[in-house]
């Protein structure tokens, strides 16, 4: 995973540049949901994976089903294609997502979860972490049954532990000593 970072942020940061030069960084960030999508469609997948089809090809079948005829975007899925980074068009779209939401001054907050958690519940724990962390939030719920109950929430690199399994290791730590 970390390396498909690597590789997808140099895409990312440029695509991003070319939308806040345009003001368009709202028009990119539904272009790349929607390229992002195309890419993780499962017979785009062997579609993309297939060594008789060219990389115009290729490349052209993604713009089509994009149903947008933006020069740049086509330029943009060409230099994809060519460089057979098609697949890492999920994570273009989520490091965007990230520079835009920076640029909007709101981070991302990772909440790990013991169970699932719904949408309104999520609204009234970002109500209550974005006073904590002073700043606003949108949230990425990941499911860890490790932590047994709780939540653990990650801000960068800040971490507030709520879980059952981190009071659960703290009292262990305290017993301890």
């Amino acid at each position: 995973m970390a390396e498909s970072v690597t590789i997808a942020r140099p895409y990312a940061e440029a695509i991003f540049r070319v939308a806040q030069e345009t003001g368009a960084q709202g028009n990119w960030s539904q272009r790349l949901q929607r390229l992002a999508l195309i890419a993780q469609d499962g017979d785009m997948a062997l579609v993309m994976g297939n060594p008789q089809l060219s990389v115009e090809q290729i490349a052209t079948l993604v713009i089509s089903l994009c149903e947008d005829n933006d020069q740049v975007l086509g330029n943009f899925v060409r230099t994809l294609a060519e460089n057979r980074r098609l697949v890492l068009l999920p994570e273009i779209s989520r490091l965007f997502e990230l520079a835009k939401s920076q640029e909007e001054g709101v981070k991302e907050a990772v909440v790990h979860s013991a169970f699932p958690i719904d949408d309104t519940q999520v609204a009234a724990l970002l109500q209550q972490l974005e006073p904590r962390f002073g700043t606003r939030l949108t949230a990425r719920v990941e499911i860890d049954p490790s932590l047994i109950g709780g939540v653990r929430v990650a801000v960068g690199d800040q971490v507030l532990d709520a879980s059952v399994r981190g009071k659960l290791d703290a009292m262990a730590v305290a017993l301890n000593n």
